[in-house]
C-alpha cells in the first residue's frame, strides 16, 4: 500500500483527527481506490498502523509537501515496521543475513524455512498456521522485499543494489538521535538493516556526508561525535520540504 498510503498522507488535514480524515476518505475516495472493500481495508490498515498526529507527523508532512516517492518510501518501511514484529524480523534477521552472507537469490522455500521458527523469536499468531498460509506469507514477504526496492524478480527474488537516499538517510540519523542513542549506537543500529546496510556503509556514508558539510562527525579513538542539522526528525522534516 505504498501509493495508496502517500496518497492519503498528501491529502492529510491536520486539523481534522485520525478518524475524520479516514472518514473522509471512506465518502470521497479521492485516491480512487477500485472497491469498495479495498477503500475498507486501506483504511483499516493506516488507522491501526499509523499516528499522524504523534510520531508518524514527519512523515505525513513530507507527503504532503511532495517529497519524491522514492525518498520516502525508506522513510515509510521505517516508520511502518516499528510496530510489524514479523516484517521487521524477516528484514533485520532473515533478508539482511542472507544478503550480507553473500546469497544473491531467495525463493519462497527458503522464507518457508525461517517463518517455522518464528516463535523462538517471540512471535505469536492467533492460531498454528496451515502450509498455504505460510506460503502465502512467505511469498507476501518477498513481494513487501519487491515494493520497497531491496529485491527484484517475479518467481525467484534477486538482490539489488539498494542506496538509501542522502536526506532520507538524514532522515534516520535525526530520528535516532530522537530515541537518544550515542552516535556508536547509530552507527551499529540494526535499523540500518531494513536498508541493507551494515554499520561500515554507515560510517562511510557519515564521513561522506561529513566531508560535504551535511553533517559533522568526528572519531578519535573510542570517541564519537556526531552532529546533525536540526534537533529533531519533526525540524528536519520541516526543514526539508520548506
Amino acid at each position: 500500500m505504498i501509493d495508496e498510503t502517500y496518497a492519503v498522507f498528501a491529502a492529510w488535514d491536520f486539523e481534522r483527527s485520525k478518524r475524520q480524515n479516514l472518514d473522509r476518505l471512506r465518502d470521497e475516495n479521492f485516491i480512487g481506490a477500485s472497491s469498495a472493500t479495498w477503500l475498507r481495508d486501506i483504511a483499516k490498515v493506516l488507522n491501526r498502523r499509523f499516528d499522524p498526529a504523534g510520531r508518524d507527523r514527519p512523515l505525513v508532512v513530507l507527503a504532503k509537501h511532495g517529497l519524491p516517492i522514492e525518498e520516502w518510501r525508506p522513510l515509510l518501511l521505517w516508520h511502518m515496521t516499528r510496530d510489524e514484529f514479523l516484517v521487521r524480523d524477516f528484514l533485520e534477521t532473515w533478508l539482511f543475513t542472507e544478503y550480507d552472507s553473500g546469497i544473491f537469490r531467495v525463493h519462497n522455500e527458503d522464507v518457508e524455512k525461517y517463518l517455522d521458527g518464528i516463535g523462538e523469536r517471540g512471535g505469536t499468531t492467533e492460531h498454528a498456521w496451515s502450509e498455504q498460509t505460510t506460503k502465502r506469507v512467505a511469498a507476501g514477504l518477498l513481494k513487501m522485499g519487491v515494493d520497497f526496492g531491496l529485491l527484484s524478480g517475479s518467481v525467484t527474488k534477486e538482490f539489488v543494489s539498494f542506496h538509501l537516499p542522502e536526506r532520507s538517510f538524514l532522515y534516520m540519523l535525526h530520528a535516532m538521535r530522537d530515541v537518544k542513542l550515542s552516535p556508536s549506537k547509530v552507527i551499529a543500529s540494526h535499523d540500518w538493516r531494513l536498508f541493507l546496510m551494515r554499520p561500515a556503509d554507515v560510517e562511510q556514508e557519515l564521513l561522506r556526508l561529513h566531508q560535504f558539510k551535511k553533517l559533522e562527525y568526528q572519531v578519535a579513538g573510542s570517541l564519537v561525535q556526531l552532529s546533525l542539522p536540526c534537533n529533531s526528525t519533526c525540524e528536519y522534516a520541516e526543514k526539508i520540504v520548506a
